[in-house]
């Protein structure tokens, strides 16, 4: 018995200083080598890429996180093996999922799902680092712009309320757009319309009326019908403006009667994702090719009676970014933070600054961050939550990226395993 526990802990210490140095030097090298390339251009980079090679010891690490959230040790493993992505990979293949539409509830509270629009989803609540799971009949979960306006769908009827569990502003019991999967559901700021976002078309729901903003009917096209791809919308923050677009369509800018009012065409290949700043003084549109992406940022004062052609260079509108494929994306006083098909979260001021790069892998799929924009929830395909205080200073030297941010937990949600924290 001495025996088998100390060669158990002889290749525990094995197992740990090779997780160390090896994800130290691959972070330090994929940290030396962004850092020069943005500086002096990628095409002056002549080294190779720094590769990860502790996938051998991934299913000894994830064995020993398991017995760690058993022992309530978890503290201790972070401590002895730092969290990366790519050793990971072979066990994110079979068990991870999406996480999608998070929100900020109060305090350190935010609720979220597990699954894509065709799934059954299952809704969670992440307090602190407790999860508590919800009524399995939820369906897609939204939060208004401003005046803390939450939304639930389920059973075909969505309910707007005053905050968290607030009371009850509208009941809508849908008719039009039952039981199709919903992208994004965002209620208006005074909880009385909605803009539900799905592949089978974009809408506002009232309560007497489901709208069909996009696409827009050919009334030629006698084999028409509204299912669309990459389909992406939003609200301004004063909800005045509603921006619409999908794979095979330009954004199209509309007032807040449904009334197109601009158009925005792609720099890239197919419109991918669209949002407001904070204060509504600037809309950025991504659109993508493959996993790379351009993002470009408008006034919202020119934006009436706006055309901008597609590939076509214009003082018209900023280059925000050149590379990413931008999945989701929020917006502080300061600047917008989005995700990307890479795993990749940057922060971007509205002149195209580059302010912050922090890698955590796999499409990021959704974030939210707290009121006092402290603390950032990151939801990824990798079936992970990671949780960032912004600015707090990196936690270990395996983090990659210049973001100088403290992650403080990441929680694990696969397909038939326990929940775990990392």
């Amino acid at each position: 018995m001495k025996f088998s526990f100390f060669n158990k802990k002889k290749i525990q210490n094995t197992t740990k200083e090779e997780w160390n140095t090896l994800g130290n030097t691959y972070a330090t090298g994929i940290n030396e080598m962004v850092a020069f390339g943005e500086k002096h251009g990628w095409d002056k980079w002549k080294g190779e890429e720094p590769k990860d090679e502790r996938g051998y010891l991934a299913d000894e690490v994830y064995r020993l996180l398991k017995e760690a959230n058993e022992n309530g040790t978890v503290e201790e493993f972070r401590t002895n093996y730092p969290p990366a992505h790519s050793p990971l990979i072979k066990l994110l293949q079979k068990k991870s999922q999406n996480i999608e539409q998070l929100h900020f509830i109060n305090n350190e509270k935010i609720i979220f799902l597990v699954g894509t629009a065709y799934q059954n989803r299952q809704a969670y609540i992440l307090n602190e680092n407790k999860t508590i799971e919800l009524d399995s009949s939820i369906r897609a979960i939204g939060k208004s712009k401003k005046n803390n306006v939450f939304a639930i769908l389920a059973n075909n009827r969505i309910a707007t309320t005053q905050g968290w569990e607030g009371e009850i502003i509208e009941t809508f019991i849908l008719d039009q757009t039952k039981d199709i999967g919903v992208t994004e559901l965002i209620p208006f700021n005074d909880g009385l319309k909605l803009l539900l976002t799905t592949s089978e078309g974009i809408y506002i729901i009232s309560k007497s009326h489901e709208e069909m903003i996009h696409p827009i009917p050919d009334p030629e096209d006698e084999e028409w019908d509204p299912y669309i791809d990459m389909e992406n919308a939003t609200l301004s923050n004063d909800n005045q403006f509603i921006v619409v677009g999908d794979q095979g369509a330009d954004h199209r800018i509309l007032n807040v009667k449904g009334e197109q009012i601009g158009e925005i065409g792609p720099q890239s290949s197919y419109p991918h994702y669209c949002l407001f700043s904070k204060d509504d003084s600037q809309l950025i549109t991504n659109s993508c090719h493959f996993y790379n992406g351009i993002t470009i940022g408008v006034d919202t004062d020119t934006i009436t009676g706006l055309k901008i052609e597609a590939y076509e260079e214009s003082e018209t509108y900023k280059v925000i970014d050149d590379g990413m494929r931008v999945y989701t994306g929020l917006t502080t006083k300061e600047y917008y933070i989005l995700g990307d098909a890479y795993g990749y979260i940057k922060a971007f001021d509205k002149e195209g600054k580059c302010v912050w790069r922090h890698f955590l892998g796999s499409t990021i799929s959704s974030l939210t961050i707290s009121d006092d924009e402290k603390t950032l929830w990151v939801g990824s395909c990798s079936g992970m939550i990671h949780k960032l205080r912004l600015g707090k200073g990196h936690r270990d030297n395996h983090t990659i990226g210049d973001g100088n941010h403290f992650e403080e937990f990441r929680l694990i949600l696969w397909k038939e395993e326990p929940i775990l924290m990392w």
